[in-house]
């Protein structure tokens, strides 16, 4: 049994031989049904220049969605600082807040969104990658820009997203409540949250250490039926490791034809201990372990699988197991 508010991630991946405006399309069902399901927030991540993920800005989906909904919270998990103007993510994000209230999250993260050094060049308009103390001061100014110069009455619940102890160490000095990425750099989790909780400072922002863990989740009828929904996405992460990532998202039946190296099926292997992959119960178990293990007062899963079907029967299971 979870105990835990559930969240999910949505991450739009664009089918192989599918328009992105169909993935995009499909976003709409997956919030409402979402909620129906009662998880408590959705957020979407901030990505550019891939085929397999859709380069929807996560402002104008948590807008949309928003308005298609009634009680679901929804904000970016992350927008991305160094990519936008610290005002103008204040001016968005506090909009949102006040058309929405007690209903929007601005998540905030630090990386360029893409592995496409021309794309992250042209995010930047040319700046170079910013620095500890650049992303520190952005931050801070989207903060401040919400109070002093968006204040337009309720304002977004600021998050601050973290796949490192550097990460960890910035939204405890800010008192922050901390997204951490176990589904990107589980090796990380342990240290970076104890970092956080040893050094969090209490701010108008959060009283005390928030934890939320993000766990790739992939669930299904069967063991079986799990690993082969959550080929695909093993696919894409073999290529981004050799640094392709022009790699599409490909069918669970391509994916299934696609011969991995020793090596890369040892790194797979490790990499899907630390998340949730399986039937209901397997699934339950170990998302359940992660909570013991991290102290998480809420997990959120991704689950970047091919079909919308395939992604919601995987939510739909998880929440009907959970409460068991």
């Amino acid at each position: 049994m979870i105990t835990v508010p559930l969240s999910a991630l949505e991450v739009a991946m664009v089918q192989s031989g599918t328009p992105a405006a169909d993935t995009l399309r499909d976003t709409t069902a997956f919030a409402r049904r979402i909620e129906d399901l009662g998880y408590a927030r959705l957020w979407y991540a901030e990505h550019h220049h891939s085929p397999a993920i859709g380069a929807f800005p996560p402002v104008v989906l948590t807008a949309h969605a928003a308005a298609l909904t009634s009680s679901l919270r929804l904000g970016s998990g992350g927008v991305l600082a160094p990519n936008h103007a610290p005002i103008t993510l204040a001016e968005q994000f506090g909009t949102l807040a006040a058309l929405h209230p007690d209903r929007i999250d601005l998540g905030i993260g630090r990386g360029p969104g893409t592995f496409d050094e021309p794309t992250a060049r042209a995010l930047r308009r040319g700046a170079p990658p910013t620095t500890d103390a650049g992303y520190r001061d952005d931050v801070t100014a989207i903060l401040r820009y919400l109070v002093d110069e968006v204040a337009l009455g309720p304002l977004p619940e600021p998050w601050l997203l973290s796949s490192s102890t550097a990460g960890a160490a910035l939204a405890a000095e800010l008192g922050l409540p901390i997204a951490f990425a176990h589904h990107i750099r589980p090796d990380n989790t342990a240290a970076a949250l104890g970092q956080y909780r040893d050094h969090f400072t209490p701010s108008r922002w959060c009283a005390r250490p928030r934890v939320l863990v993000c766990v790739e989740t992939v669930c299904a009828d069967t063991d079986e039926e799990a690993a082969r929904l959550a080929g695909p996405m093993e696919v894409v992460k073999t290529g981004l490791v050799q640094g392709r990532s022009e790699i599409p998202f490909p069918t669970p039946e391509e994916a299934a034809a696609h011969a991995f190296t020793e090596q890369e099926e040892g790194m797979l292997a490790a990499f899907r201990s630390q998340q949730a992959h399986g039937s209901p119960a397997s699934v339950v178990k170990r998302l359940a372990d992660v909570v013991e293990a991290t102290g998480a007062d809420e997990l959120m899963l991704v689950t970047p699988v091919h079909a919308l079907a395939d992604r919601l029967r995987s939510y739909e299971l998880v929440r009907e197991h959970a409460r068991a």
